[in-house]
């Protein structure tokens, strides 16, 4: 078992395997199960925790702790964060945003609320709709941060793109303050989302 857990990939792939098996264990062993529309949601609801567990655990990483201990470290290792850390951090965390939307949509779509949910509930009552919706909205907005102003800008910070001294200095404050932003907004996000699927 050691071995397994000392390697990510073995230890992901062990993890994927007992995921099916605990899958096929609980889906089939209720006896009424079918391929449908019901299964269907179920498993992009599934994608959906998983994509935004991953999004929101880094973006809260990037800003509890990366962001904080970066005037703590010495400037000789630095580098290190800036080319090993930073940009395998920013890859996961602009896919996995890029994910927890389409995952997200599709679950909307699925269970034929998308529409009332992008117009916030007006017309159909309000309630879930409307807190779903205020989740959605919130959710992309935070991955058009993700995608269009915080990646752009890290990857001047990062040196990926040529630009002068202050330029970068300046990309580095955006790209802040669009991540502080995006933590703002989280648990608002969160929050709706989950009421969404509890108070209604």
């Amino acid at each position: 078992m050691v071995s397994i857990l000392q390697s990510l990939s073995k230890t992901i792939h062990l993890s994927i395997v007992l995921t099916i098996l605990l899958f096929i264990g609980l889906f089939f062993s209720g006896g009424d199960w079918a391929f449908d529309q019901l299964f269907w949601s179920w498993l992009f609801r599934y994608f959906h925790v998983l994509s935004g567990v991953m999004w929101i655990g880094l973006l809260w990483y990037l800003n509890f702790v990366q962001i904080p201990s970066m005037p703590k470290i010495p400037d000789e290792q630095k580098p290190a964060i800036g080319k090993i850390i930073a940009p395998a951090v920013l890859f996961w965390f602009r896919w996995a945003a890029l994910s927890t939307i389409i995952t997200g949509l599709i679950v909307a779509y699925l269970n034929g609320y998308i529409h009332e949910a992008l117009v916030l509930g007006i017309g159909s009552g309000g309630g879930k709709n409307t807190a779903i919706g205020i989740g959605m909205w919130l959710g992309l907005m935070m991955a058009f941060n993700v995608w269009f102003i915080i990646w752009p800008n890290q990857k001047r910070v990062l040196g990926m793109v040529e630009c002068e001294p202050e330029e970068k200095a300046k990309s580095a404050r955006t790209a802040m303050l669009y991540s502080r932003t995006n933590t703002l907004l989280s648990l608002p996000m969160l929050l709706c989302m989950v009421m969404a699927q509890n108070l209604y």
